[in-house]
């Protein structure tokens, strides 16, 4: 019985030790990568913004999303970036998150010739790895929340992409606690991407970002 019960905690123990030394790895490599004042951040030619969905099952408007659209608008009016790209999910046709956060960033003054939208951005994976093999940029400020931007930051730097992170404002841990628990799960799944070579689902033809 003590054997059983030694090799069920050893098999617990194993996840659980993936999950904290992947957690690490991600943070100790994103360390003073990130930024929460635009005058502090460099300038980069390129915003990567990752997308989320505008509503909640309620109807209510995304927290993430709302702070993803001011972090960027504060981004490009304080002149630190050129252009902007928004990467997310469009698999379905009454889902279009590119196409969200294009119409409410030209609402807020960025013009639409600025901004470039990236269909198949499903995954954040998908989106780093598209933003350099896609629309040629090795060196970009990605925008999102800082949990988000620090595992986006980790994929980059795997991917040869010279990348920072502009942290939109967080939410409360009560709202994102869901969020917050599934990044623990998707940090330990980039390690298993990158040990197994994962590709984005989709590639295609080159855009440039001019």
């Amino acid at each position: 019985m003590r054997k059983k019960i030694k090799i069920l905690l050893f098999l617990v123990a194993i996840p659980v030790l993936f999950i904290v030394v992947s957690n690490y790895a991600i943070e100790s490599y994103a360390e003073d990568k990130t930024y929460n004042e635009v005058s502090a951040i460099q300038r980069n030619k390129v915003g990567l913004v990752l997308g989320t969905s505008k509503t909640l099952q309620n109807g209510h408007i995304n927290l993430y999303f709302k702070y993803r659209i001011e972090a960027t608008v504060a981004l490009y009016k304080g002149g630190k970036i050129d252009f902007v790209l928004v990467s997310g999910d469009n698999s379905m046709t009454a889902y279009d998150e590119p196409t969200d956060f294009k119409d409410e960033l030209i609402k807020r003054g960025i013009p639409e010739h600025k901004i470039f939208l990236d269909y198949a951005g499903f995954r954040t994976l998908d989106s780093v790895i598209r933003a350099k093999e896609i629309f040629g940029q090795e060196k970009i400020t990605i925008i999102s929340q800082e949990f988000h931007n620090e595992r986006a930051i980790y994929l980059a730097g795997k991917n040869d992409i010279e990348a920072i992170g502009f942290n939109a404002r967080d939410v409360s841990r009560r709202y994102g606690l869901k969020v917050q628990l599934r990044e623990y799960l998707a940090r330990t799944k980039v390690f298993l991407d990158i040990l197994f070579g994962v590709n984005p689902k989709f590639l295609g033809e080159k855009i440039e970002i001019k």
